[in-house]
């Protein structure tokens, strides 16, 4: 299984959520602050680290620029709801995810698990099928359904949303679906995206309006949530 490193100076968060990942499996190591967060993270080499923002001294934004010089390991935010800022800053420097406090460690659990599952660095992941609490979608089929009503999709429409999928939990740019579903030679409009996001959820959420499935992270892009199976 994963190792996963948790960057937190609360030891009763640390506490809580080794408790869950070492439940699922994973080997957990801990760090309080930045500079024992990379020393941590150099002497054994995560998976993925759980990284809080507000660290004393050396900051989690901080500590995520110098594990990118060396590294592209999965790394989730934790984040104070009022830190929209430094969740952007965040995503734009290379986090995968973030989460906001209070969580739910179950969450985080999940989320971990989701990160884990899919492919680093290249086409989404090939499952031929990805299934979810709520959405299923079937690669070899070209089929998706919605707590079992099937959801009608054109070809585009499906890849697009395969792709967000297969990345569950992450943070997708316009850049990056226009490169994994329209490809590199495209040199249209990326607002292109957005459309297509529009349709998707016309035919997919319950409420379009609030969509629960295919979310906005505003001024960075959009990731697909929902509970894997």
């Amino acid at each position: 299984m994963a190792t996963i490193l948790i960057v937190d100076d609360e030891p009763s968060i640390r506490q809580v959520v080794r408790a869950y990942l070492e439940a699922e499996g994973y080997t957990v190591h801990e760090a309080a602050d930045g500079v024992q967060a990379l020393a941590v993270f150099r002497r054994y080499q995560p998976d993925l680290v759980v990284l809080d923002v507000m660290l004393p001294g050396m900051s989690g934004l901080d500590v995520l620029q110098a594990i990118r010089r060396e590294s592209d390991v999965y790394v989730m935010l934790l984040t104070a709801r009022s830190e929209e800022t430094d969740r952007v800053i965040g995503l734009t420097v290379g986090a995968d995810d973030y989460l906001t406090k209070p969580f739910s460690p179950r969450e985080l659990a999940a989320r971990v698990k989701a990160i884990l599952r899919r492919g680093r660095g290249g086409a989404a992941s090939e499952e031929p099928v990805l299934a979810f609490r709520h959405v299923r979608i079937d690669s070899q089929r070209y089929q998706v359904w919605r707590d079992d009503v099937e959801i009608p999709l054109t070809a585009l429409e499906f890849k697009l949303l395969r792709t967000l999928a297969a990345y569950a939990g992450m943070v997708l740019s316009r850049e990056q679906l226009l490169e994994q579903v329209w490809g590199y030679d495209f040199y249209g409009d990326p607002r292109v995206v957005d459309v297509h996001i529009g349709r998707i959820r016309q035919k997919l959420e319950a409420d379009p309006t609030n969509p629960r499935h295919i979310v906005t992270v505003r001024g960075v892009g959009y990731k697909f949530e929902d509970e894997p199976l």
